[in-house]
């Protein structure tokens, strides 16, 4: 059953997390206690596409002869077929493909089609071919490598939308997922407005802070800022 809790962010949290770097987003959820939330190892084949989106998960298991080794895939029975269809608007597809390199995990052909079915992003842990075609598709992509065979040979595509692992990370149905030039992270569905919102504040604060320091102020008492720096970012904001 789908249980995803879709469309609970605000506009505002939303613009935010289109304009805040994982960097950022990392930060604020370290100090609400999440110490595990970016995805380690990936590559982004888009990195001038922003990445926004709800997580629709699919996870493989390692392939076995009799029920594998496909090159025709039946789309009304594979799982990994049948995530494809199911995607909606604001949908990033995160597949757990084990850290598996030595096989695709996903190619340009079903990736249009997510985009198609207004998906933003596609994240695995695993490899993606067709890499260069990704360049004519408006949607995130991020991958842990390239690897031109298909996913049969290594992967076994057995559920879709239950709680994953990808990239060492715990990814749930409906987590939140925002990704830069820099990598992927997953933000808890609980917590994700309140650190979009946050973490947009924290960098207006380290905008001010930059510009002291380029105008030749120390970091002491600007980074991190003490009470007086604070003060200053204040009553510039109200000016």
């Amino acid at each position: 059953m789908d249980e995803r809790p879709t469309g609970y962010l605000s506009e505002a949290a939303k613009a935010a997390l289109h304009e805040v770097s994982t960097a950022t987003l990392t930060s604020q959820l370290l100090k609400r206690g999440f110490r595990n939330t970016f995805l380690g190892g990936l590559m982004p084949l888009r990195p001038d596409v922003r990445m926004v989106g709800y997580a629709f998960t699919l996870r493989y298991a390692p392939m076995r002869e009799d029920l594998d080794l496909e090159v025709d895939y039946d789309n009304l029975k594979n799982v990994q077929r049948l995530a494809v269809e199911a995607i909606g608007d604001e949908d990033v597809l995160v597949i757990d493909a084990r850290n598996e390199i030595h096989s695709a995990s996903l190619g340009n052909i079903l990736t249009t089609r997510i985009k198609m079915r207004g998906g933003t992003g596609l994240v695995t842990d695993g490899a993606l071919r067709d890499a260069n075609a990704f360049r004519a598709i408006d949607i995130a992509t991020y991958t842990r490598g390239v690897h031109a065979t298909t996913s049969s040979t290594k992967h076994h595509p057995v559920d879709m939308n239950v709680p994953i692992g990808c990239a060492g990370v715990l990814i749930l149905p409906g987590d939140v997922m925002v990704g830069d030039a820099d990598g992927v992270v997953a933000i808890p569905a609980k917590v994700a407005g309140e650190v979009a919102l946050a973490a947009l504040e924290q960098e207006r604060l380290e905008a001010f802070v930059l510009g002291k320091i380029q105008a030749g102020a120390s970091i002491v008492g600007v980074y991190p800022p003490d009470e007086k720096t604070r003060a200053e970012y204040e009553a510039g904001r109200k000016g």
